[in-house]
């Protein structure tokens, strides 16, 4: 199984889980580059996603973070890949409730039920979206939803490292797509 990891605004720095998993495991971790990082377009970070996700010919789930979680589901409504076998999401934006203007170009979420099993993970204390958000779009999304406690915005400010409870739950996600055998 490939991964593509769909980072957020300002993409994941060095210290984020997504680019650790991508230095320890460089030959099954990949990452969306989108033009413009710090001013996200809707339609542009869609398309970019889209493209990235055309050249993909293996089993891939998506590993998807804050506001890449937005692009990943208004991808996965509008698109379909028969590569795409599942999606992590991570800590998923409230892009509805956000006072960054360029964020709310994505909205509205998207609430219909996925193509993919989907495991939404989220904290109690993220600034960006309250834990009840989270587990009601997991819902919607046909997902699972996990709540891992007090991991604010499950970013590298969190100091996750290299965050072994991740690779654990995506685990868990790659048993999921094996028993159902998509």
């Amino acid at each position: 199984m490939k991964y593509l990891n769909i980072p957020g605004l300002y993409n994941s720095g060095d210290e984020h889980w997504q680019t650790r998993w991508e230095h320890v495991y460089p030959d099954r971790f990949s990452r969306v580059q989108q033009e413009d990082w710090d001013a996200p377009n809707k339609e542009k970070w869609i398309d970019r996603l889209d493209k990235t996700i055309k050249e993909i010919d293996t089993p891939t789930i998506l590993v998807a973070h804050s506001l890449g979680c937005i692009t990943a589901v208004h991808w996965a409504v509008t698109h379909y890949s028969p590569f795409i076998y599942g999606a992590l999401l991570v800590a998923p934006a409230d892009v509805e409730n956000s006072d960054k203007v360029h964020l709310k170009g994505f909205a509205p979420v998207p609430t219909e039920k996925l193509f993919m099993p989907t495991i939404v993970v989220a904290s109690m204390n993220d600034p960006y979206c309250a834990m009840e958000r989270a587990a009601k779009w997991a819902a919607y999304w046909g997902g699972r939803f996990i709540g891992i406690g007090n991991k604010g915005h499950i970013n590298g400010q969190s100091d996750l490292q290299d965050w072994k409870e991740g690779l654990a739950i995506l685990k868990k996600l790659e048993e999921v797509v094996e028993t159902t055998g998509i």
